[in-house]
């Protein structure tokens, strides 16, 4: 019977979710932008991404932010943004932070880099109608 063990490896995954959690409710707090980006990214969290970016955009000089932030994310990290941001650019209330990170990402990748990226196509398909 492994049932137990089962319940064990669950419980441990809930606790680590929760501290994690509050690692990136502390860097938020902290404005530690870069950490809070890659930590919800890693969590597969679209929406806390797009409330860091709008966090982010609140600042003084907040587009530089942004970009300073963006550029600094590994490739991972950056196709996975741009899956998020195909999606907040349906929505009339995110679409100006999906254009701001969209714009960011294609002034300094270059074209052969951004298609290299999974998902590029689907997501330019996507993103057209809206953009």
């Amino acid at each position: 019977d492994v049932t137990e063990i089962e319940e064990k490896e669950a419980q441990a995954k809930q606790e680590e979710q929760i501290i994690k959690e509050q690692e990136l409710s502390n860097l938020l707090h902290e404005k530690r932008y870069l950490r809070a980006l890659g930590l919800a990214i890693s969590l597969d969290r679209p929406h806390t991404v797009l409330m860091v970016i709008k966090a982010i955009l609140k600042e003084p000089e907040g587009r530089k932010h942004l970009e300073e932030n963006i550029v600094r994310l590994r490739k991972d990290q950056k196709e996975a943004v741009l899956a998020f941001l195909v999606t907040w650019n349906t929505n009339s209330r995110n679409c100006h932070e999906a254009q701001a990170v969209m714009e960011i990402l294609l002034k300094h990748e270059a074209p052969d880099s951004l298609l290299q990226f999974s998902g590029i196509k689907p997501a330019v398909e996507s993103l057209l109608p809206y953009t």
